[in-house]
């Protein structure tokens, strides 16, 4: 039976509905900032408040002394901002000036938090009422856990806000959230044991909270992993950092409108893991500007097209040993137009290409169309996951085609099971390991190179595994049409490569 690795607490889903209610007209993208804020807002206050009692039990003079609370990455709330204060506040006509100078309070305290909180709660827009509704229905959120469980639950419940959000905005939710599902396969196939975890286009945070909750469930613990992240949209930036901070995950998270190509904010760094969902085949990247940029070492990246350039600017960041994970547009693994087949057939033959994953369609709330996983490895020949050697995978590439996994969830959109997770992730480990990998028609196949180079170095798995003609009956019409149209553009594109070999060898025909 599959599992939903999505299941809701149960309140969570009665709070977003109530939540849902109380937004009138307003947009859903304003009115999660105005929801998100306020829940994390009571996240603070309730870990403060309750470091505050424990304390004043145990060691009452350290209940005003803020490196107490610190030393847990507690943020300290002052008595204005106390969630105590808000809540016999929210049926004043004020209470969005109250809120506003709670968050300002909090951000003067705690410069972590400067420039990161919503503080526009007074606006007009903004129904008091509603407000003091709002407050009341965060309220309901238990804090009747088990010691340490707080912090969890809050997170649970921002997360499960965000997802909700992200669906309700349907494309531009896509650009803040990705599907946990999706990024879970991803941080179970790189394992972020220990070391640097790097995002360059990090948006909401969903990658280093999966990678958090790896090493937590394998052992180990928060802070065995450090986290860089890049974001250029601003408000992005602060749901990341709100979203880190309500789970306690200490991370460096670096905003700039130039974004990570224009204005890198980790030049120097050399990351273990990666793990990116960059925007897909943006085509105004400003890629003109770096036409000699050192990042570009398998090809200049086309004008308009940054496929290639977020993956040459993640393996310029990949450590020796480092491995990465990114979720790109299917025309990425057979596109020939602008150089791109160049650029793949040089990463290719540089060894980096390690996996590719052919993924189903309606994963996505920001597109319907069927997308990709790249796994990139700097070093095939070695490596340890985690406390396992890695054999020298040079030569080859593993191809998994898992468009026949997933379960929907609703009328519009699948997730993975944990099943499907287990089943991917697994294949993967094995291979790279060299303990009980086999091929499987129609699911994985392990290929050699001089078979990758027969097929003009196209990375579409489907070309490797066998896969077995669908039933159409048994497929949704969105996603057999997304299918066919996946296909179509890979045979457009071989179209493309044959009939300019063709010319080549007229011209040389000719030439004589």
């Amino acid at each position: 039976m599959a599992t939903n690795n999505n299941a809701p607490l149960g309140i969570e889903a009665e709070l977003f509905k109530a939540a849902d209610k109380l937004r009138g007209n307003m947009e859903p993208s304003d009115y999660k900032h105005v929801v998100l804020g306020l829940i994390f807002l009571r996240h603070i206050s309730e870990s403060f408040e309750a470091k505050h009692a424990e304390l004043m039990a145990e060691y009452p003079e350290g209940a005003e002394d803020r490196d107490e609370y610190l030393a847990d990455n507690i943020f300290w709330v002052p008595k204005e901002a106390r969630w105590s204060h808000l809540q016999a506040s929210a049926k004043q006509p004020t209470i969005g000036k109250i809120i506003d100078d709670a968050m300002l309070a909090i951000e003067k305290d705690n410069p972590s938090l400067k420039g990161v909180l919503p503080k526009d709660y007074a606006r007009p827009a903004l129904s008091a009422i509603m407000l003091g509704e709002l407050i009341d229905l965060i309220a309901n959120i238990s804090t009747r856990t088990e010691k340490g469980q707080e912090r969890d639950l809050f997170g649970r419940v921002y997360e499960y806000f965000l997802k909700e959000f992200a669906g309700s905005e349907g494309k531009r939710g896509g650009e803040f959230y990705t599907p946990r599902s999706v990024v879970k396969t991803m941080v179970e196939m790189l394992q972020p044991y220990k070391g640097r975890v790097y995002d360059p286009c990090c948006g909401s945070g969903g990658m280093f909270v999966q990678s958090e909750r790896f090493v937590e469930a394998h052992g180990g613990r928060i802070g065995d992993i450090a986290i860089y992240g890049q974001e250029s949209n601003h408000t992005t930036w602060r749901l990341c950092r709100m979203n880190l901070a309500v789970r306690g995950i200490d991370a460096d998270i670096r905003w700039n409108a130039e974004g990570s190509f224009h204005k890198d904010e980790f030049p120097s760094l050399k990351a273990d893991f990666i793990l990116a969902n960059p925007p897909f085949n943006v085509s105004d990247w400003g890629g003109e500007r770096l036409r000699d940029d050192p990042r570009w070492k398998y090809g200049v990246p086309p004008r308009g097209n940054a496929n290639f350039a977020w993956l040459q600017h993640i393996l310029h960041h990949l450590s020796p040993t480092g491995t990465a994970g990114v979720v790109l547009a299917n025309g990425s693994m057979s596109s020939t137009q602008s150089g791109e087949g160049e650029i793949r057939k040089a990463m290719i033959e540089g060894e980096v290409v390690d996996c590719m994953i052919a993924l189903p369609g309606q994963l996505f709330y920001s597109t319907q169309i069927p997308v990709c996983l790249w796994f990139l490895a700097r070093d095939k020949s070695n490596g340890i996951a985690r406390d396992r050697k890695l054999r020298d995978r040079r030569g080859e590439i593993l191809f998994i085609d898992a468009r026949k996994l997933g379960h929907m969830v609703d009328r519009t959109r699948r997730e993975f099971s944990d099943e499907d997770i287990e089943k991917i992730a697994g294949t993967y480990h094995r291979w790279r390991e060299g303990a009980g990998y086999e091929d499987i028609p129609g699911f994985c196949k392990s290929a050699s190179i001089e078979e990758v180079r027969a097929h003009g170095h196209v990375l579409t798995p489907g070309r490797y595994v066998g896969v077995e003609a669908a039933e159409e009956d048994d497929t949704p019409f969105p996603e057999r049409f997304a299918e066919l149209q996946a296909e179509l553009e890979e045979q457009f594109a071989e179209a493309d490569r044959l009939t300019g070999v063709i010319r080549e060898r007229l011209a040389g025909v000719l030439a004589r």
